[in-house]
């Protein structure tokens, strides 16, 4: 991939496309490609195939997806299966037609079986029964990796696949409906030491462990499978520990000041037992982590209290 290469970042203004055009950025490509919803609606095929056809990317990113919590995902099943099943549909067939150089899809950590050995090892694929509360969103995400597989079998594309662990940071989604764990907990605390709340509900035991990673991270990441991997099984993408949900709300405790109690309501789901990423075949290309969780939430709640605090007072 050259400096000047038209690349084009599908869903930049989502937490990790935002991250990889950022470092995109920083590292000197200047010809990057970015369209709002509002301006290409990546569900139309119509639409999708006239961008491509105007602006013929050499390399894509493929970020773009509809993503949420538990409580969305179990919530809006057919719109999650729906929208990204047409979403990376498009943009992978688009890319193939219109003959672009590589395709990077992101998917996530939920593709594996809810009872999979840990740590998560990319051969466990469809080995197992999925986790109930994500299914639709596993099984659009399963397809995006045998789609790229497919268009290299068939017609000989570069596509390529990855699958990050659970992700925070800048440009993460804070809605309290909506939000996954880290920046759910973030807004709970930091609202609760404002208002000077004597404790804070956490769904589920706080048994589950969990990975995260920082997005800048994966973005870096995801620039240097850009760059170095060419094979047709994909790359998990982590960071190789997991925490207790427990613990990380203690965690986010500290961070934030909070002074009170935590409450675990038991009656909410816990979602899968365990999910820790196998990160070895990464590790051997030669990449790894950079930011240590503790200074991730710290560099998150700054952002929050910067950000997103700011516009709901």
């Amino acid at each position: 991939m050259q400096a000047n290469s038209k690349i084009y970042v599908a869903g930049h203004r989502g937490m990790v496309g935002s991250a990889i055009v950022r470092k995109l950025r920083k590292e000197g490509y200047k010809n990057i490609i970015t369209r709002t919803s509002s301006e290409l609606d990546l569900r139309s095929q119509e639409e999708v195939n006239t961008f491509f056809d105007e602006q013929k990317p050499d390399y894509i990113f493929l970020a773009a997806a509809k993503v949420g919590g538990i409580l969305a995902n179990n919530t809006y099943r057919a719109d999650f299966l729906y929208d990204n099943l047409l979403i990376e549909a498009n943009i992978i067939h688009a890319a193939y037609q219109h003959k672009a150089e590589k395709l990077l899809f992101l998917g996530s950590s939920c593709i594996y079986p809810k009872m999979a050995p840990q740590p998560l090892k990319e051969e466990y694929l469809l080995t197992g029964l999925l986790e109930t509360t994500n299914e639709p969103y596993a099984i659009a995400k399963i397809t995006g990796i045998k789609l790229c597989e497919a268009y290299r079998d068939q017609y000989g594309c570069n596509f390529i696949s990855a699958m990050p662990t659970n992700l925070y940071g800048q440009g993460d989604n804070y809605h309290p409906g909506n939000s996954h764990v880290i920046p759910g907990l973030i807004r709970k605390f930091h609202e609760a030491k404002v208002q000077n709340k004597e404790q804070v509900e956490i769904w589920g035991t706080g048994t589950p462990f969990r990975e995260f990673m920082y997005v800048d991270d994966v973005a870096d990441a995801s620039l240097f499978l850009m760059k170095q991997y060419n094979e047709k099984s994909f790359v998990n993408i982590g960071a190789g520990i997991d925490i207790t949900i427990k613990d990380l709300a203690i965690l986010i405790k500290e961070i934030t000041g909070f002074t009170g109690d935590l409450a675990f309501d038991h009656s909410k789901p816990d979602g899968t037992p365990r999910k820790l990423m196998d990160v070895s075949k990464l590790s051997a290309l030669g990449w790894k982590y950079t930011v240590h969780l503790k200074d991730g939430l710290k560099k998150a709640y700054s952002f929050f209290q910067q950000e997103i605090e700011p516009v709901n007072s």
